[in-house]
């Protein structure tokens, strides 16, 4: 389809300042083809957008898709009941088709409140990628890897990700390789993965210094931080994002400053768990890339991400007493170019520009929690709640129009999922 967007306001960044500017805007062939005026535009579709803000897409750089339906298994319990007790028992009887189904309620989630792409580390080998392919969520995937050698322990987990990558990789759908963390993880794993990595050309995407333990174990066992440990193995560099990232020094952020590797936040998780917050402010005042996630639901314990933008600003602005801090366009950037960044897709990912793939998102300018429209940009991060989307563009083709699914049964998936309950 060849769309012509008429009347909308559109959200447009150069080198990270925003404007709002009413324009037209023409898609064709799932890219974003001119802004303000096309010579031929006879034979494109015309959608009013009038009342509309039309934005990048947000994506969501960690998650773990096929947990959506662990929300609320384990809330309000210390770190070790939540894993060991609560959510390992529940993902040891977990089938296939239960992963599917989780993963197609994560999809509905994270479209309705206006994700366009998603980073899943999953457990359940193609299930997020058929969730993908079908719904048209744009999706960034690995199959969550631990051991101590690819070609031992490790080899029938790597077999799954190049079998999910031959049967599923698209211009849409892209493999990453995702080795768990560095403590369920040897360093010849590690080195191992970077390898493969780097000759088959795929990014990377690790846990990294989420808890304290973590921080301790590794100190006693290299004698060096988890983000010395990292970059000395050689796995640490641009092509890399690391989730979490909470317990930091000065010189760990300057090791990652200076490898080029993305830093990917989940503020909402990490409170909720008690790890604490990440030096959000410092990272970016060091240069560090930072993009934002959600984590999975069963820590968060949900996949918004206007709400994730909300979280990451308010507690850094009381952390550091200052309400300067993280101000509303930067913290936009973690959910939209930034994050484009990470997965090596400026200019086609988070930003509205001719070129880019048109992951759009139409927010009503209407809605009361966005109502007078006294700072746009502002109110995506403090007012926006994820109800106010009412549309989803993906790649050129609506998948949610006037708040309603065009590629996903939202009753059939509520159904099979309460049957396998």
């Amino acid at each position: 389809m060849k769309y012509k967007l008429i009347n909308g306001q559109l959200l447009l960044r150069d080198n990270g300042n925003y404007t709002v500017e009413q324009q037209d805007l023409y898609v064709k062939d799932g890219k974003i083809v001119a802004i303000g005026a096309l010579k031929d535009d006879a034979d494109f579709t015309v959608v009013d957008a009038k009342d509309r803000l039309i934005m990048p897409g947000l994506i969501n750089s960690h998650g773990h898709l096929y947990m959506t339906t662990f929300r609320g298994i384990a809330d309000d319990v210390d770190f070790n009941e939540w894993l060991f007790e609560r959510i390992m028992p529940t993902e040891n009887k977990m089938t296939p088709d239960e992963a599917y189904n989780s993963c197609m309620l994560g999809c509905m989630e994270m479209i309705q409140s206006g994700t366009t792409s998603f980073l899943d580390m999953h457990m359940f080998a193609g299930q997020s990628a058929r969730a993908a392919t079908e719904t048209g969520l744009r999706a960034f995937i690995g199959r969550c890897i631990v051991g101590d050698d690819l070609h031992t322990d490790a080899k029938a987990r790597f077999d799954e990700l190049l079998t999910e990558q031959e049967a599923f990789e698209s211009d849409r759908i892209r493999f990453m390789v995702m080795p768990h963390a560095i403590y369920t993880c040897s360093e010849q794993l590690l080195r191992q993965l970077d390898e493969e990595a780097k000759s088959r050309k795929m990014l990377k995407h690790i846990h990294m210094s989420e808890s304290d333990t973590e921080i301790e174990n590794c100190l006693k066992e290299q004698g060096k931080t988890p983000m010395a440990y990292l970059r000395d193995i050689g796995f640490m560099d641009e092509m890399t994002s690391m989730a979490h990232c909470v317990k930091l020094t000065d010189e760990d952020i300057a090791i990652i400053a200076k490898s080029g590797a993305t830093v990917v936040t989940n503020p909402a998780s990490n409170c909720k768990l008690g790890n604490g917050f990440a030096r959000i402010h410092d990272l970016k005042e060091a240069g560090v890339n930072v993009a934002l996630g959600t984590d999975s639901t069963a820590s968060n314990n949900t996949l918004n991400m206007f709400r994730e933008m909300g979280v990451l600003t308010l507690i850094h602005k009381g952390i550091h007493k200052d309400s300067t801090v993280l101000p509303a366009a930067y913290v936009l950037d973690t959910a939209t170019a930034n994050a484009a960044r990470a997965f090596g897709m400026t200019g086609r990912l988070g930003e509205i520009k001719v070129g880019a793939y048109a992951d759009l998102v139409f927010v009503d300018l209407n809605a009361p929690s966005l109502f007078p429209n006294n700072n746009i940009v502002g109110s995506l991060c403090y007012s926006a709640n994820g109800s106010e989307v009412d549309s989803v563009m993906i790649d050129g083709k609506f998948v949610y129009k006037n708040r309603e699914f065009l590629t996903i049964d939202r009753e059939q998936v509520l159904y099979n999922i309460k049957k396998d309950r």
